[in-house]
């Protein structure tokens, strides 16, 4: 990951966090929110679909590659789920329930099949060979079956697809997440009006547990808190640093 922390003070630990936006939440239920709280909640309920957004986005520039040469691609497990909470003292969290990617089979076939591609053309090539062999009334059947097990092999990747995303395309998601959830960060949440001291938290973890008799379902996302101070948030919006220089400031922990 290119992103860097700064100092060694964090927020508690996620569950701490999340007993706090209880408390928050019960707070908040026990008297009537004035008109400037009911505007605050509306902005962090437009920075929670801007997270959504960044989540759906991030899967779909890679399962758009993907289907340039896979004939089945990876399905998500659900919809990105985005909760956030202002807890005074401190800035605001954001909670975000990432789906998880479910490889096909195909995928894995792939895997067995790459490092035997000359063996299974070779394979291929027989097997043309032996239908031409077969009486008329046969041939017509087995070819269509040739046919049927040549489309189920990826094609070759174009130079347009990312080979890391052939590599391994859990580890790609999981990027692609990672980098679309800190922009959204840095470019959507300026409505939120974070003191300079205030922190823009956001805990991502996956929305399902891992299953280890799926083939392929290797995601490494469990648990990533982003956060960045509102400080370096007014900096960007000024033009004071640009978004890289900012990206940079951005603290990244994993659990």
């Amino acid at each position: 990951m290119s992103m860097r922390c700064r100092e060694r003070a964090w927020l508690p630990a996620v569950g701490v966090v999340a007993a706090m936006v209880v408390a928050a939440g019960h707070a908040q239920a026990q008297s009537k929110p004035s008109e400037a709280e009911i505007k605050a909640r509306q902005r962090i309920t437009m920075m929670e679909g801007a997270l959504e957004q960044a989540v759906a986005n991030g899967a779909d520039n890679l399962l758009r590659q993907v289907k340039a040469v896979m004939p089945d691609v990876p399905m998500l497990t659900g919809a990105p789920q985005v909760r956030g909470f202002r807890l005074d003292g401190y800035g605001v969290f954001f909670d975000v329930e990432v789906p998880a990617l479910r490889l096909p089979l195909a995928w894995t076939l792939r895997y067995s099949m790459d490092g035997n591609r000359a063996a299974f053309n070779a394979l291929l090539a027989q097997l043309r060979a032996a239908v031409l062999e077969q009486p008329p009334q046969e041939r017509e059947r087995l070819e269509l079956l040739v046919r049927q097990v040549e489309s189920r092999m990826p094609v070759p990747a174009s130079p347009e697809v990312d080979p890391a995303i052939m590599d391994d395309p859990n580890q790609a998601y999981t990027k692609a997440v990672k980098d679309a959830l800190v922009d959204a960060m840095l470019e959507n949440s300026g409505p939120l009006n974070l003191g300079p001291d205030e922190w823009l938290t956001v805990a991502a973890r996956d929305n399902v547990p891992r299953d280890p008799l799926v083939p392929g379902d290797t995601t490494d996302l469990n648990t990533v808190v982003f956060r960045v101070k509102g400080s370096d948030l007014a900096a960007f919006r000024a033009g004071r640093a640009t978004l890289e220089e900012t990206r940079r400031r951005v603290e990244a922990r994993e659990n």
